[in-house]
Order: C-alpha cells, then sequence, then structure tokens
C-alpha cells in the first residue's frame, strides 16, 4: 500500500514536472545523461585496460560522454570483455537518453521560434515611441516618424495590436518599404490588456499613441486602453499619451481617463473644422499639411532671450529663414498678437521652420525692400455665400454648424443627399437655432449618378463639399467620392464654371487618384489626423498651438487677394509681404501662386519663403496670413 502510493506520488510529480515543457523536460534528461555517464563511467574506470600505464577517471568519464553521444565510437575498443561491456551499455543508453535530449532541445528551439513569431517577448528599448491598436493611420505615423527621427542614433517604433506579428510585419514593409534607420517592433496583444502593454515597455517610451480601431465602438476601446495606462505606477518622467476618438460625446471621459499625460483629439469635430475652413479657401488643406507633416515646414517653440523687450511687429523681421507667429506665455498660447505686444522674458517665441538648425537671429533685422508696394489696407466687404453639400455622414451637423460661423448672414446651404433622413436633420438644425447665418434646405440626390447631379444647378454656388458616406465600406465610400468629383469637374469644364470643391477621402491612398482630376484640395481624414497626432507625440507644447489654429475663435490662416497687400507686376521680397500684413495686423506665413496652382503636391503654395525671396504677384495669387477674421 505504501510502496503503491509512493508510486503515485512520484508518477505526479512527474507528471507535473513533463507538464512544464521543454526545460523541464532538458532538465531531466540532461540528469538522466550526466547519471548514465557517470554510473558507466564508474564501471569502466574499474575495469579499465591498463597496458602497461593506468589513466585516470576524468578520462574514463570523457571516454564514457564520447560514447554516449557519438555510437559509432564504440566500434574501435579493444580489450577485455570488462571494459567492452559498459562502454557499449553506455553507447545503447545514450542513443536513447542523449537522442531524446537532442530531439527535445530541438523541440524547445521550435517552440521558442513559435513563440518569437506570436509576438509574446518583451520589447527593451529605451525613448521608443509606442503605437497601441490597428488602423490606416499607423501606415501614416509610420512614415512620418521615419522622417522625423532621421536624426536619433537608433530610433525605434513598438506596436501592438490584436493581430499576428509575421502578417503586421509584412503588410508594414509592403506598404512603406523603406524606413531608413527606423525599426519597427511588432508584438501580438490587446491594448487593453495592461499584461500585453508591458510587452512594449511602456514605463521606458518616449511617448505612446493610442491609434483608433476601424470598428463601431472604436471609442470605447480608446477609453478602455486610456483606463489601461492611466492606472499604472508611473516614474517621474511619463511618457507623453496621445489618444484619438470619434464621437464628441465620448471626449470628456477619453480625457478623464487619459489623466493629465494624455492629449485627447476629437477626430470628427477636427475633420469638420478642417473640412468646412478648406472649402471656402482653396490651397488651405495644402498649407495644413505642409504644417502637419515632417517633410515641409514645421512649428517650433523656443526661447529667445535676445528678442526680450522687442514688439512683436519689430520680431517678426528677426529671423532670415524662419516665420515668426506667436508667442507662448506662462503655458498660454496667443497666435498673431498684437504688433506692439513686447515679448516679456520666459516668453517662447513660436515659429515655422524647415527644421530646428535653420532658426537663427538675422545679424540684423530684415526690413522690407520695397515699401513703397504696400497698398493701404481697405475694408474688405462681405457678401452672402452659396454652398452647397453633396452627401453625408456623421460629421454632416458638425459641418453645418461650424459653417454658420463663418459666412455672412443671407447665405445658402443647399443638401444632397440620397438619405431622406438628412432632410429631418437639416431642418431641425434651423428650428433649434444652430443655424442662424444661413437658409438651410434639402434636396434628394444620387451623388454618382450625372443626370442628378445636374438637376442640382451646382453653377450657382461658391463652395461645393463633397462628404464620404458612412453607411458603406471606407473603400466603396472612396469609390463613390471618386466618381462624383470626376462628375463634377466635367461639368465645370464643359460649363466654363468656377467653384471651389473639397472631397472628403478616408484612405491617403485614394488621393493619388483623385489628383488627376485637377483638384487641389482634398480633405483626407485619416491623413491629416495622423499627422496630427504625430507632431503631438513628437512635441506636447503643440497641441495649444493647433488647437488654436483650427478653432473659428481667434486667429487662423487665411489665403487672401495679393493686390489687398502689394502692388501686383513688381517685384518684391517676402519681408515685404510681412510688411503689409503687419499694418493690417495679420502675420503673413507665405504665398500662392496661382500659375502654379495645378502642379501637385504643392499646388503653388510656398510657406516660410526666405525673408530676402523675391517674387513677383499677379492677378489671383494669395497672400497666406494669419488673422482674426
Amino acid at each position: 500500500m505504501a510502496r503503491s502510493r509512493m508510486r503515485e506520488r512520484f508518477r505526479y510529480k512527474f507528471d507535473n514536472t513533463m507538464a512544464k515543457g521543454a526545460p523541464a523536460l532538458i532538465g531531466l534528461l540532461g540528469v538522466a545523461s550526466a547519471v548514465l555517464v557517470v554510473v558507466f563511467g564508474v564501471v569502466g574506470y574499474l575495469a579499465r585496460p591498463l597496458e602497461g600505464k593506468d589513466w585516470g577517471f576524468g578520462k574514463t568519464l570523457w571516454m564514457a560522454l564520447l560514447r554516449a553521444m557519438d555510437p559509432g565510437t564504440v566500434a574501435g575498443d579493444e580489450g577485455s570483455a570488462l571494459w567492452i561491456a559498459p562502454m557499449f551499455a553506455v553507447t545503447i543508453g545514450g542513443i536513447f537518453v542523449v537522442a531524446a535530449l537532442v530531439g527535445v532541445i530541438g523541440t524547445g528551439l521550435d517552440a521558442k521560434l513559435n513563440d518569437l513569431r506570436k509576438g509574446r517577448s518583451q520589447v527593451v528599448e529605451d525613448g521608443h515611441t509606442v503605437l497601441l491598436g490597428w488602423s490606416e493611420q499607423l501606415f501614416t505615423i509610420i512614415s512620418e516618424l521615419a522622417q522625423a527621427k532621421e536624426s536619433e542614433r537608433r530610433p525605434c517604433v513598438a506596436v501592438l495590436a490584436d493581430r499576428d506579428k509575421v502578417e503586421m510585419e509584412d503588410e508594414i514593409r509592403t506598404r512603406l518599404g523603406s524606413l531608413g534607420k527606423l525599426r519597427v517592433v511588432c508584438r501580438t496583444g490587446s491594448p487593453t490588456e495592461p499584461a500585453d502593454l508591458d510587452l512594449v515597455n511602456p514605463r521606458n517610451a518616449a511617448s505612446i499613441l493610442v491609434l483608433t480601431p476601424e470598428t463601431a465602438d472604436a471609442d470605447f476601446d480608446v477609453i478602455k486602453t486610456l483606463l489601461a495606462l492611466s492606472s499604472r505606477d508611473w516614474d517621474e518622467n511619463p511618457p507623453h499619451i496621445v489618444a484619438a476618438i470619434r464621437q464628441a460625446q465620448n471626449l470628456a471621459p477619453a480625457r478623464l481617463a487619459g489623466g493629465e499625460h494624455a492629449d485627447v483629439v476629437d477626430v470628427d469635430d477636427m475633420a469638420a473644422r478642417l473640412v468646412v475652413q478648406s472649402s471656402r479657401q482653396s490651397g488651405l488643406s495644402v498649407v495644413c499639411t505642409d504644417l502637419l507633416d515632417f517633410g515641409g515646414d514645421e512649428i517650433y517653440l523656443r526661447p529667445e532671450p535676445a528678442l526680450t523687450g522687442a514688439p512683436y511687429g519689430v520680431a517678426l523681421f528677426a529671423y532670415e529663414t524662419a516665420t515668426l507667429i506667436g508667442l507662448r506665455r506662462r503655458g498660454r498660447v496667443k497666435l498673431n498678437p498684437r504688433p506692439d505686444t513686447r515679448i516679456e522674458p520666459g516668453d517662447e517665441v513660436i515659429l515655422i521652420a524647415e527644421d530646428d538648425s535653420t532658426i537663427k537671429l538675422a545679424p540684423a533685422p530684415v526690413r522690407p525692400a520695397a515699401p513703397r508696394t504696400i497698398v493701404r489696407p481697405v475694408r474688405r466687404g462681405v457678401r452672402p455665400e452659396q454652398i452647397l453639400v453633396i452627401g453625408w455622414n456623421a460629421r454632416g451637423v458638425t459641418i453645418v454648424k461650424e459653417l454658420d460661423n463663418y459666412v455672412a448672414p443671407g447665405s445658402r446651404l443647399q443638401v444632397a443627399a440620397n438619405r431622406p433622413d438628412v432632410e429631418l436633420r437639416v431642418k431641425a438644425l434651423a428650428a433649434e437655432g444652430s443655424v442662424s447665418n444661413m437658409h438651410a434646405a434639402y434636396q434628394l440626390c444620387e451623388p454618382t449618378d450625372r443626370g442628378s447631379l445636374e438637376t442640382l444647378g451646382i453653377g450657382g454656388f461658391d463652395h461645393v463639399i463633397v462628404l464620404a458616406d458612412d453607411a458603406v465600406e471606407p473603400d466603396k465610400a472612396d469609390a463613390q467620392t471618386l466618381v462624383t468629383l470626376l462628375h463634377l469637374r466635367d461639368m465645370e469644364a464643359r460649363r466654363n464654371e468656377r467653384y471651389s470643391i473639397v472631397s472628403e477621402m478616408n484612405d491617403v491612398r485614394n488621393q493619388r487618384l483623385a489628383q488627376v482630376t485637377q483638384a487641389d484640395d482634398f480633405v483626407v481624414g485619416s491623413k491629416l489626423i495622423s499627422l496630427l497626432l504625430t507632431q503631438l507625440s513628437e512635441n506636447r507644447q503643440l497641441s495649444a498651438v493647433f488647437r488654436q489654429l483650427f478653432d473659428s475663435d481667434g486667429s487662423e490662416i487665411y489665403l487672401r487677394p495679393a493686390e489687398e497687400y502689394v502692388a501686383l507686376g513688381q517685384w518684391i521680397d517676402f519681408a515685404t509681404v510681412i510688411e503689409a500684413a503687419r499694418v493690417r495686423g495679420e502675420t503673413a506665413i507665405g504665398y500662392r501662386v496661382m500659375a502654379d496652382a495645378q502642379d501637385a503636391p504643392s499646388y503653388g503654395v510656398r510657406l516660410n519663403p526666405a525673408k530676402t525671396a523675391q517674387v513677383s504677384m499677379a492677378q489671383g495669387d494669395r497672400v497666406i496670413v494669419l488673422a482674426e477674421d
């Protein structure tokens, strides 16, 4: 009975050990191999052939080990049966035990390789960028980070998503190709699980971006991820967390979940603002893209003690290759302050520059070379506008409300869509007082049908906005938008009509297809938002700058007729353009040459030219300024 119980306990312990996997098996077989070699080594030592001289116990163990590992070694043994028998026995034992050990080691290596393929090993990096989740935004963000981190020695991006590791790496490699020095490490796991978050080592990361998943309840996943991050015990310098949500009602709980270290962006609200602002100003989306990506000019904040005490209007001419646009004082940002605002100790200047290495004070202020070409300011007349919105999506209500903040009283808004429920929404906006400057109306229309579009009388509108339908798949919605855009451009050319067209795209890849229509403005929601998230991840101080830049209150970006600032047809330097804007209480940041308006990708936009750069403005050219209205 006792012996049976001992046998059961031994078998139980043996089963538990075997269940631990390859490491336990390797240990057991290693011990068994050692016992085999030692036991038969002792027997062989006692029966060793003397042949005129003795050898030590160590040599006998070595000979036993060789026979256990290589069965062919025993074939060369000579001597008495007492010597050959233990050597033959250790050879037979080696065939089973040592061979099994080699097999288990091979199996363990295969298992380890499979584990690595599953992406369950921990990332050991410092100062890396962590991307949580998987969406179309990821490719734009990684591409921009590759440019932003070119100056770093060993930049790294760690991606955690609930997808196969190899599939993620293959798709990134296929879509983006070479990323220079940037290394992309993918791990498989759920961003909402604290244990999985440890795989990408968030504690030692420089920044963390929470991507918006392409699911119906995307905001809930983002909030859960923010909660998983905020519940961690961070060091004194926690990483900067940036996240995006889609619905405005989820903004407050998302910011509460993220805590003080997180910047949460309302994707739909930001996209709606960009659509509205771009629809009223041809070329604005190109300006925004240039400011947000890392390939052109960017926004920088830096202290400049040498400018302390100088008025803002004088400091505008202090840099040759950088453009001053505002000040940051005690954590508060002010874009385009009054020209007589003096720079105080501790203030930071906000600049547009190609790179931070190009931000250098000029030996002396760059004075305008042609001040006599500056045109006297005149009050600009404001007239009612005619706006057509084709299609509808969840951002439609926000877009209509935002439009009402910009247009003059008496303007007209026509919504044309193939969704009868939209008519009720448009009427509700007018009834509740959300639309006061526009008369809003609805017309049933199939956006991809040429005959239906012909009935809209598009030639009578100043601006046309084509929205992506969110009732269908993103790719199908983009295909419909492209067809509608082609119809509109063809109608415009055949009738010799002029109106601005802004189209909304889900996928940045469809922007390249849309360029054949010669349209110069595309609001690609996922791309611009991805660029914004990347900028915020690299510099948390830019959050307040972009919030003010894209808000209807305060100073915004405007593209205004050049003839309102300088005389046309004369060669002037950019410093003269800055002076012309300064006397109007505005800040000039560039200009647009309409002769190049159809040339992608800049469409004639020149941001942050050198102060001494020469230009001759023509009819239709625009001066790009920051202004209150």
